[in-house]
């Protein structure tokens, strides 16, 4: 009996292909090849199963020229790649990898947060250009995390991580935004307190965005909300490209509206906006708060776990779509 074939859209460990050769027929794309839309539907021809990354996007074009495709499985916990209401109502099935990346994903938040209050990178540059030539009282101060109030908003996982690592490792007050608000054992152990957006941004010294990407959330900060915010505050996305309007973040903090932003994530990603390439207050790295070694290793066995427990048993770890199960 032949085995079901599938599609590795982006370089992974060979552990996990050698893994995932044991129960398909892998086409891998271990040379890390961008492809357009119409290499990917090319490349998805007769294939029953993908593995995807945050890179494909999967939507009612693709699954309409793939007709074989019944899974797509996100080496990611977010999945705005995919248009699920497609993907559902063809019947193929969406899987993200939620949780393995918690604590990571907040460890760096954290770190960025530092390095943004601290202005680690200017004063890196700083140095590496030659200038340091003497001490001076104000050189490069930055803003304190102890004791400091620290908004978050999105409040999963990551951002409960986020708030423990401020509240119990710095004393900060930890005030926060949401959907929905926490049960209050939870915002007892984040030691949180619900507030509205407006409020969060008139007074964190310090926001962190962990916020989902979607139609809804696009440019929750933009040139209006960044105006609430003191001009002594900084900024850290670690959500989503789209979730901030990069070209209003940018003109804000050439005007020092606020004092500086942190960036793992930009819109049009993997290309950034220009004007924020041009200001000096803002620490920029490309989308790696998930990277890791174990973490990374974590994430590429939940999507073949989910492309095996699916295609193999008939039973995926983590669907994002389940109704579309009754069916199989």
């Amino acid at each position: 009996m032949s085995k079901p074939k599938i599609l590795v859209a982006r370089s992974i460990f060979p552990e996990t292909i050698d893994r995932l050769q044991v129960h398909f027929e892998v086409e891998s794309n271990q040379d890390d090849q961008s492809w357009s839309k119409a290499q990917l539907i090319q490349k998805l021809q007769g294939k029953r199963g993908a593995f995807t990354t945050g890179s494909e996007r999967i939507d009612a074009e693709v699954l309409a020229a793939c007709p074989e495709l019944k899974i797509c499985a996100n080496m990611a916990v977010g999945y705005n790649n995919f248009d699920v209401d497609a993907m559902t109502a063809r019947g193929v099935l969406a899987t993200n990898a939620p949780d393995v990346l918690t604590e990571t994903t907040a460890d760096f938040g954290f770190a960025l947060l530092m390095a943004t209050a601290r202005r680690i990178t200017e004063s890196e540059h700083f140095l590496r250009a030659g200038k340091w030539e003497k001490w001076s009282y104000d050189m490069f101060a930055g803003s304190d995390i102890h004791g400091a109030t620290l908004g978050i908003i999105g409040m999963g996982r990551i951002g409960q991580g986020i708030a423990r690592r401020g509240a119990h490792g710095f004393g900060m007050k930890v005030i926060y935004h949401n959907r929905s608000r926490l049960d209050a054992q939870l915002e007892a152990e984040c030691k949180a307190s619900y507030v509205s957006k407006e409020e969060l941004l008139k007074t964190a010294d310090h926001v962190v965005l962990v916020v989902p990407y979607s139609a809804a959330s696009h440019h929750t900060i933009g040139a209006a909300e960044l105006a609430l915010m003191k001009p002594t505050a900084t900024l850290v996305n670690i959500a989503r490209g789209g979730i901030v309007d990069d070209a209003a973040l940018a003109q804000a903090l050439r005007d020092r509206r606020i004092a500086a932003a942190g960036l793992d994530v930009f819109e049009g990603e993997p290309k950034v906006h220009p004007a924020l390439l041009e200001v000096p207050n803002v620490v920029l790295t490309p989308h790696i708060a998930s990277a890791t070694i174990p973490t990374r290793r974590a994430m590429a066995e939940l999507a073949a776990d989910n492309l095996v427990g699916f295609l193999v048993h008939g039973k995926p770890v983590t669907p994002l779509n389940p109704s579309i199960l009754g069916g199989k």
